[in-house]
């Protein structure tokens, strides 16, 4: 049960800004700046639980599940935010991560008024998606309070998925509803209540590594690269074409010539160039050793 009368720390007011309306911009936006620059110490106080939460969300999309995050309000479209960067920057399909917000897609721009607070929505919202054992469901919500995450997590748990609870207080009841709990305390925020400052940021930062780390493990970089970026910009292009060069250590020209028959994937054109094939050939190597490019590399340079 949740207590009514404990007040969340992240609703909590804090003295230090109780008259920020009195004060000059320069002096609120150093007060602004020297809170957020608490975030990233107090994320470093719980990297043992996120990385225990990454491991296990690992093991489960190498099996072949999904991964879903559900937040209400900010934490919902700081979730919508990190699951479509996946695709352009990961080469994901856009179903392997993905994010839900309660009040659906309007929510994203406006505010759906009584959404958070529907727990039914958020159980049905993972019934609707067809969560299953494989899938690992990351319910976010800055006060750990929001009913409809609550309801997505049970849900998910009902369907025998891996749950997270990330939220920004302590013995937090979405921590107690999830498999691992995840609790940034970040305290009261400059304007009270307002969770989309620090609770944002730092759901933001984790988040962050969640997806980053989770495709880092998967093999879906080389290094410190994105190789399996979608180039789907003038920008990108001319970024995969200085990847697969330095990659290769061949010039820009042969580096271009490469994705063009590789239709713009980088990690098949560095696969042409250091093994002299052609696209499909290329291609076959990748599928032998998992996609992992590093670990076709090394069998190329073997022999």
């Amino acid at each position: 049960m949740i207590d009514p009368l404990r007040e969340p720390s992240t609703e909590q007011s804090d003295p230090r800004y109780s008259q920020i309306d009195r004060l000059p911009t320069d002096q609120i936006a150093r007060l602004m700046n020297q809170a957020d620059a608490a975030v990233p110490a107090a994320v470093a106080v719980v990297i043992p639980a996120i990385s225990a939460a990454i491991d296990a969300i690992v093991a489960r999309m190498a099996s072949g599940g999904r991964l879903l995050y559900v937040g209400a309000g900010t934490s919902g479209r700081l979730a919508v935010l990190d699951a479509s960067e996946c695709p352009p920057t990961f080469g994901t399909d856009p179903s392997l991560v993905q994010g839900i917000i309660a009040g659906g897609l309007d929510a994203l721009t406006r505010s759906v008024e009584g959404a958070e607070d529907d727990s039914e929505a958020g159980a049905a919202a993972i019934a609707d998606v067809a969560v299953g054992p494989l899938d690992s469901v990351v319910g976010i919500s800055a006060s750990g309070r929001a009913p409809f995450v609550l309801g997505a997590l049970a849900e998910a748990a009902r369907r025998d998925a891996l749950t997270v609870g990330l939220s920004c207080n302590e013995e937090a009841p979405l921590s107690a509803a999830a498999e691992h709990g995840i609790e940034v305390v970040v305290g009261p925020e400059v304007v009270t209540g307002s969770t989309r400052l620090k609770a944002g940021t730092a759901q933001k930062l984790v988040l962050n590594m969640i997806s980053t780390v989770s495709m880092i493990k998967l093999g879906r970089t080389y290094g410190n690269k994105m190789i399996e970026m979608s180039a789907m910009n003038s920008k990108l292009a001319e970024r995969a074409v200085r990847m697969v060069a330095d990659i290769t250590g061949t010039g820009a020209e042969t580096a271009r010539k490469a994705l063009d028959e590789a239709d713009g994937q980088a990690k098949v054109a560095v696969v042409m160039i250091e093994h002299g094939v052609a696209a499909d050939a290329a291609r076959a190597l990748l599928e032998s050793h998992g996609e992992r490019l590093g670990e076709t590399l090394e069998q190329v340079q073997g022999g």
